[in-house]
């Protein structure tokens, strides 16, 4: 007896799709119209296809992921698949269409909330308009806790906003490499701070050194660490007043090895682990957590530039054994742990929350 297939939805996986005997066909006859085959979507082939709306940026709409059930439910099987499968036997309780000895995908992840574990506590976050940062404070916010919400954007800090309307949010716009935004924060966080989640940051190109150029070089660091220590360099002096505080750097795998970005980015996550260990040692007696969380693959709208030949060919050849792309709101777990009170006992780690890379 065959493993049993059910119907197609938005919130299949991808995997799922793929491996169905009339979703596969589809999804593939659709990519190769781009050019591209199953490979591309490998690393985020456990999310649900209707994150494909997000993810594209507009590229792959609602009306297709409708579509795509809308064939999928019909056993429109593309001709060039040299297949031809009926509706009602492919999505029948009793199928036999896929292996048995298919291994299946893990279940996926679905996120806790625990309620009022940062219950009166005020943290500031980062980057907090989109991405790693936006899954973070929000997490904190849901969790009970007061959120100064960080980010360059405007736009994106009111539709965060606007998504927890109940919960106690401030929201900063300002540029953490600007030295007069560092008050505009600390302002608005008021006379007690008890945690600071660094989540704002940019990538590289990828060059190596040879190619790195000044502005690359700069830029970089001047976002990745200099912005990193200067809001630290604000924010401790409240905490030493009260003995107690925890700060969450954001690091990455970059932080741990040569092999997943650039040279300035690699350099800038080396120094972020740097000032977290060298902190965590400085002020832990105080009453100071330091830590870094560093992530792997995340799904978020920092994007990947290749300007080096050479940094493309030596970059993909690494990732070819990454492990699949997580979501922000993994990451968020991670980073909300250690700036929580279960952490008590945590400092001066660098966390790799990669999903295992950094065994490879």
């Amino acid at each position: 007896m065959g493993k049993k297939t059910s119907a197609l939805t938005e919130d299949s996986s991808i995997a799922t799709w793929l491996e169905h005997p009339v979703g596969g066909p589809i999804i593939r006859e659709l990519l190769a119209q781009a050019g591209q085959d199953a490979d591309v979507l490998r690393p985020v082939r456990r999310l649900a296809i209707k994150r494909l709306v997000t993810m594209s940026k507009g590229a792959f709409t609602t009306e297709m992921v409708d579509e795509l059930v809308r064939r999928a439910e019909a056993g429109e099987v593309p001709a060039s698949s040299g297949a031809a499968v009926n509706a009602s036997d492919a999505n029948a309780s009793d199928a036999d269409d896929i292996d048995a000895e298919t291994t299946p995908d893990p279940e996926p992840w679905v996120e806790r909330i625990t309620p009022q574990r940062f219950a009166g506590k005020t943290v500031i976050v980062t980057g907090a308009g989109s991405g790693i940062g936006r899954a973070t404070a929000s997490r904190i916010a849901r969790e009970g806790g007061r959120v100064i919400a960080v980010d360059i954007s405007r736009e994106r800090l009111d539709e965060f906003v606007a998504e927890l309307p109940d919960a106690a949010i401030t929201p900063v716009v300002a540029d953490i490499t600007d030295d007069a935004a560092l008050a505009q924060i600390t302002d608005a966080a008021g006379q007690r701070i008890d945690g600071l989640a660094n989540i704002a940051g940019i990538m590289d190109d990828m060059t190596p050194v040879h190619e790195v150029t000044d502005a690359v070089w700069n830029r970089v660091f001047a976002i990745n660490v200099t912005g990193t220590m200067k809001l630290m360099r604000a924010v401790v002096p409240f905490m030493l007043a009260q003995a107690s505080g925890s700060i969450v750097n954001t690091a990455s795998e970059a932080a741990l090895r040569g092999s997943a970005a650039g040279a300035a980015y690699t350099a800038s996550k080396h120094a972020v682990a740097g000032l977290t260990k060298s902190s965590a040692f400085m002020y832990g007696p105080s009453g100071i957590r330091v830590n870094a969380v560093a992530p792997g693959a995340t799904i978020t709208n920092i994007e990947a530039r290749f300007a080096s030949k050479l940094g493309e060919q030596r970059v993909r050849e690494a990732m070819a054994i990454l492990p699949d792309a997580a979501e922000a709101d993994a990451l968020a777990a991670s980073i909300s742990f250690l700036l929580s009170d279960d952490g008590v006992n945590i400092n001066g780690v660098i966390l790799p929350s990669d999903g295992g890379w950094s065994a490879v």
